[in-house]
């Protein structure tokens, strides 16, 4: 029996497991999946998850709760040799070993792109995993109960004061639903007042949101700016050394958050760690029919998608052009992905990938959002309910779009909840602070150092 080996277990690579096993027959082959973290992260959700309005486990897809038929191996690839149809694998618990395969999947996806800038290593939280989204709540609401007992001053102004580097998709969607929850805490805490708080997002062009046009691109931005944000475009970070942030353009403040959203890198193993071809930026040779390879010279048993593969397309208005990096292809590729392995396995060819776009829909915060579909722009509430719809449907399985109907209906009843619990980041600390105090003295016991006899005596 043949084995197909996914690497990753992302959008592309989870997609392609599932349809995988609802459409191999029984015997025809087994698939294994590899990926460090147990859970697809649904990553639209991850600014919901920022504000809490979506419970951070939800926005978490269970690879084995849902690949069933799938062996799941905790752990990750750390070299490709395709030349021997073997991989090697570093498990959680730090064992290496190779591992054999007919078929391999590569969906490892990218990396958060991060720039030597004094600081931000130190400081600095991106905005990629779950439990990212899950600090930076708490951050900011461990913020305002530490600033509500200060008095004004420069160390309330820091604790209160957050910065966004880079004004891309997931950028401007966090910035704006962190922005939605810090002006609505202003309410519970009454020691605050609104002018204390002070959001930055910061993005080295002119503009943000590449993803739409500069007409709605300029409108969030006004729209942010009377919310209270500071947008500073053409502006690059040059420091962020102990929380001081320092601008090109000359400005300085102190920020208690920084979060860093510049964008994503080629995955350092497909490039650095495999013998399949990669193009200059580091991404994986792709065909428009997901074959890693070029239309004249294949790669035998080889196949990628996601953000990790330059994949060809086929609906751009010019040639030569690669996929966005997003959840829309990268669902999309791995569903046809698993198709035409169906289809190689079974002496058909593979049909190549073509997908134009449904459009481009944001959230900016709780109640307001932004959409656009060629020239048709939709703003304000409306644009937020399209986010929402889309969203909920998208995000696989039944069960996961039950949960997180369920905390919005919740949420829409009883507001969101604000309580931070940033002390599980150190599980550890109320047991151990118990157990080095001193035990209380049972009644009747004489003081520690004395003994029952002197104390008989005296």
């Amino acid at each position: 029996m043949r084995t197909i080996l996914v690497v990753g277990g992302g959008y592309a690579g989870f997609y392609t497991a599932w349809k995988l096993e609802k459409k191999l027959r029984r015997g025809e082959a087994r698939v294994i999946v590899v990926d460090p973290r147990p859970y697809m992260t649904y990553q639209p959700f991850l600014p919901e998850v920022v504000a809490g309005s979506v419970e951070a486990r939800h926005a978490a897809v269970s690879l084995r709760r849902h690949l069933r038929k799938t062996e799941i191996i905790a752990g990750r690839v750390t070299a490709i040799d395709h030349a021997r149809k073997t991989v090697t694998v570093r498990t959680a618990v730090g064992r290496e070993y190779p591992l054999a395969y007919d078929i391999i999947v590569v969906t490892a996806g990218a990396v958060t792109r991060t720039l030597a800038i004094p600081g931000v290593s130190d400081h600095a939280i991106g905005m990629k995993h779950v439990e990212e989204a899950v600090a930076i709540r708490d951050r900011l609401l461990t913020a305002f109960d530490q600033a509500a007992t200060l008095p004004p001053g420069p160390e309330r102004r820091r604790l209160l004061t957050v910065t966004f580097v880079g004004g891309g998709f997931s950028g401007v969607e966090g910035f704006g639903e962190l922005l939605s929850l810090g002006t609505a805490l202003i309410r519970r805490y009454p020691e605050l007042s609104l002018d204390e708080l002070s959001f930055h997002l910061v993005e080295a062009r002119d503009r943000i949101l590449p993803e739409v046009t500069d007409g709605p691109g300029e409108w969030v931005v006004r729209s942010l700016t009377k919310r209270g944000a500071r947008v500073h475009l053409n502006a690059q970070l040059l420091s962020a050394r102990d929380g001081h942030v320092v601008l090109s353009t000359g400005e300085e403040f102190d920020s208690e958050l920084i979060v860093w959203t510049v964008g994503n890198a080629a995955n350092p193993m497909v490039h650095n760690h495999s013998d399949l071809p990669v193009d200059g930026r580091g991404m994986l040779v792709v065909r428009a029919d997901l074959r890693v390879g070029t239309e004249d010279a294949p790669v035998p048993d080889a196949w990628g998608a996601g953000d990790d593969a330059a994949v060809p397309d086929l609906a751009a208005e010019r040639t030569g052009v690669s996929t966005v990096p997003n959840a829309q292809h990268a669902v999309r590729q791995g569903k046809l992905l698993a198709r035409n392995i169906i289809a190689t396995l079974r002496g058909r060819e593979p049909k190549r990938y073509v997908h134009h776009s449904l459009g481009t829909v944001a959230t900016l915060g709780l109640g307001r959002g932004i959409f656009q579909f060629h020239r048709l722009v939709i703003k304000g509430f409306p644009a937020w309910l399209m986010h929402r719809g889309y969203h909920v449907l998208a995000v696989p399985t039944w069960e996961r779009k039950v949960r997180v109907l369920a905390v919005w209906a919740t949420a829409a009843l009883f507001g969101r909840d604000i309580v931070s619990l940033a002390s599980v980041q150190h599980p550890r600390e109320a047991f151990l602070a118990g157990a080095h105090a001193p035990a209380p003295a049972e009644a009747g016991a004489p003081p520690a150092g004395v003994t029952a006899g002197d104390a008989a005596r005296s």
